[in-house]
Formats: C-alpha cells, sequence, structure tokens
C-alpha cells in the first residue's frame, strides 16, 4: 500500500539513517547511565554524550558547555522563560515577547502572569515580521527577557534576530529564542543573532523525538542564571535534574552534525522546489493568497490560503495523496482559525481555508507535481460545490 507524499516536515522529520545507525550501540550493548562514573559502561555513555554536546554546540557557534540537553523544544522554552523569570526576579519582572510565538512560550508566558509577572505581547505586521523598535519601546527598567522566535513554524517567516539581540544587548536585557524551525535549515550562529539562550528540537532535523537543547550563554557579555525547573540528581551542572536519554541525545548530536554539512545545498533545493510549487498552483488556480513573508521565509515553507475552500475539508480531500496541515501541530486539534493567522490580519475565512506545505530532505520534484495535481484537482471540485455565499471572497489580506 502506497503511503501519502510527506509534505508536513514542520510538523516532525524522518529520522536520517545516519542517525538512526549512531543511535543503534546505544540502544543495545553500549547501554549504560552517563552518570555511571565508575565502569565502561557509564564511560562510553558519558563520551557519547560529550561528543554530542560537541556536535550541537557546532551547529549553532556555541561552546559544549553552553549546551544544556532536554527532552524537547517545549521543554527548553520552558526552562528558558521560567528559569530566567525566577532567577532574576528579585530585580524585575517584565518579560517581552510576540503574539505569533509557539505556544510553549505563550503559555509558559501565561502561567508566569499568572505568578504575578508582566508580559508584553508585541505585534507582528501582515508578512509575520516583528518591528525591532516595537522591542525597544517595550523594555522597561524591569525588563528582565526577550524571548522572539527565529523562524515561525506556521508562516516560515525568519524574524530579525540580530537586530533584535542588538537592541537587547543595549539594554543588557537576557533574549532568547525559540530557533526549532531554524536550526539546520538556515544559517544559525549564536553569537550573530546576539542570542544568550535558544532552544532546538531533535525532531525537527532529521534526528529521534524526545530530544532537544537549550544552548545558554556562558560568556560575555553576560554569563545567564537560570533556576532550574526540575530537582533531584543535579544532572547537566544543575540545570536539568533527570537521567540523560543517551540513544536520543547521540542521534540528535548525528543529525546536527549532518545539517552542519548539508543545510547550504539542501536550503538551494527546496528553495526551488517550494517555488514550483507555489508556481505550478498559482499558475491554475485564482484566488490564492501567500501567508507570511514573500522572500524572507524558511526554504521549505509555503503557506497558502484558497478562497472558498474550508482547509480541513482539503486536507480531508487529500489525505492519500499527501500529508499536509493546517498549522502548527501543536494546535493541530484546535476548530479555531490559526492564531498566528489572525495576527496577521488574516480574516476568519481565509485563515480557515490555509495550508501549510513543508517540504523536507526527501521531497522530489516528482513529489510536487504530483501534489500540485492533485491540489488544483480538489481546490476545483470542492469550489464547485461550495455555494455562492462561500464564494464571497474578502479583502484578501492574508496575499503576502
Amino acid at each position: 500500500m502506497n503511503r501519502p507524499i510527506y509534505l508536513d516536515h514542520h510538523a516532525t522529520t524522518p529520522i536520517d539513517p545516519a542517525v538512526l545507525d549512531a543511535m543503534m550501540p546505544y540502544l543495545t550493548e553500549k547501554f549504560g547511565n552517563a552518570a555511571s562514573r565508575t565502569h565502561r559502561y557509564g564511560w562510553e555513555a558519558e563520551e557519547a554524550v560529550h561528543t554530542a554536546r560537541e556536535q550541537v554546540a557546532a551547529l549553532i557557534g556555541a561552546k559544549p558547555e553552553e549546551i544544556l540537553f532536554t527532552s524537547g523544544a517545549t521543554e527548553s522554552d520552558n526552562l528558558a522563560l521560567k528559569g530566567i523569570a525566577w532567577a532574576y526576579r528579585d530585580k524585575g519582572n517584565h518579560i517581552i515577547t510576540a503574539t505569533t510565538e509557539h505556544k510553549a512560550v505563550l503559555d509558559s508566558c501565561k502561567a508566569l502572569e499568572r505568578d504575578g509577572f508582566a508580559v508584553t505581547y508585541v505585534p507582528v505586521d501582515r508578512t509575520g515580521l516583528v518591528d525591532p523598535d516595537d522591542i525597544r519601546k517595550a523594555i522597561t527598567p524591569r525588563t528582565r527577557l526577550i524571548s522572539v522566535m527565529y523562524v515561525n513554524s506556521e508562516i516560515g517567516t525568519i524574524g530579525p534576530l540580530a537586530a533584535i539581540g542588538a537592541i537587547a544587548r543595549e539594554h543588557g536585557v537576557p533574549f532568547h529564542s525559540d530557533a526549532v524551525q531554524g536550526v539546520g535549515k538556515i544559517s544559525c550562529n549564536v553569537d550573530d543573532l546576539h542570542v544568550d539562550l535558544l532552544s532546538l528540537s531533535g525532531h525537527k532535523l532529521y534526528g529521534p523525538k524526545g530530544v532537544g537543547a537549550l544552548y545558554v550563554r556562558k560568556t560575555r557579555p553576560r554569563r545567564i542564571r537560570l533556576q532550574p525547573l526540575f530537582d533531584g540528581g543535579g544532572h547537566e551542572r544543575g540545570f536539568r535534574s533527570g537521567t540523560l536519554n543517551v540513544p536520543g541525545i547521540v542521534g540528535f548530536g548525528k543529525a546536527c552534525e549532518l545539517c552542519q554539512h548539508l543545510w547550504p545545498e539542501e536550503s538551494v533545493r527546496l528553495c526551488e522546489l517550494r517555488q514550483r510549487l507555489y508556481a505550478g498552483l498559482a499558475e491554475r488556480l485564482d484566488d490564492i493568497y501567500l501567508n507570511g513573508h514573500p522572500d524572507q521565509r524558511v526554504p521549505g515553507n509555503l503557506n497558502l490560503s484558497f478562497a472558498s475552500v474550508h482547509g480541513e475539508s482539503l486536507l480531508m480531500s487529500l489525505k492519500d495523496i499527501a500529508a499536509l496541515s493546517s498549522g502548527s501541530a501543536c494546535s493541530s486539534g484546535s476548530t479555531e482559525p490559526s492564531y498566528v493567522l489572525r495576527a496577521l490580519g488574516v480574516d476568519d475565512t481565509l485563515a480557515s481555508a490555509s495550508i501549510r506545505f513543508g517540504l523536507g530532505r526527501r521531497t522530489t520534484q516528482e513529489e510536487i507535481d504530483i501534489v500540485i495535481h492533485a491540489m488544483v484537482e480538489n481546490v476545483e471540485r470542492l469550489r464547485a460545490l461550495a455555494p455562492v455565499s462561500a464564494l464571497q471572497v474578502g479583502s484578501g489580506k492574508g496575499e503576502g
């Protein structure tokens, strides 16, 4: 039985075969606990974790000792926001973030608000970009953290991190970024971006699920303090207690090593495939709207709204042909239009008609052509079935 073409790489990516090969010994004979310091099994595991720490650090231009392993980006985001907030609470209780952040950041902020912290949610423009001047204006003497994502998981827009980081550094405010959708796909150097904390996830860059990392700056211009979320054992220099997931960490490290070598060429290929997909649909269908920035977007992302077609109906009609989504996997159970698209000013009708295409390492030109044909056929069919009232397209605010 043929499986659908996979175009949901923002939700997760398949493990690269080289990653699986690297992990297998640590799932079988090399099963030691990295905290066991008295025998060979523990030494093997500890050395493997050290190697992975070097591999992750190399991908983002960090030092190995600045990498803390976690269970994934959600934990990394929680540790960054809550860890900073509680560690510096005696100096201030104000946090700045953006309205289009991942739920792991937004929900962490909501939790901190319930604990007495003040949060400023900076808006974005209609392409999904935060204005660095809005960040500057939001800073107060009580501001203790700025958190802005690198690449939006729904619309693929790349944020102006370097500019925001420079402002944060000018004011002496720690700067965190959820960089899950950017690391391994575009250039990401913590010094160039002026970030102090950065969240990563293994399964978004062809590594295993259940493992991630948080970069925490240890060198000038500032050394970052965190209050840990977990107590018990003092693992990861006391910041993240719990027995290390050695096989996952090994796979994560190998995935980062592969991305470091592959992303420049891979990004060019994905840009070409994305353009082929967009052009193929735009040439054959009217009333489609690009969501996100037209140029400043991650290579494998294309988010489109198809007027007069409900997104869920379109997804269901394509389920045997292509695996697609209408937005973030973390919000896929919601029947509400995407909060990200709403923040861009897209009206609810078009927001409910959006499809997120996530191209990846295994995506081929042949697959793109199949998807173009299937999309055109099903959009035309669903539009023909739609009542006349549904054909009243709004102002087209989602057009990039």
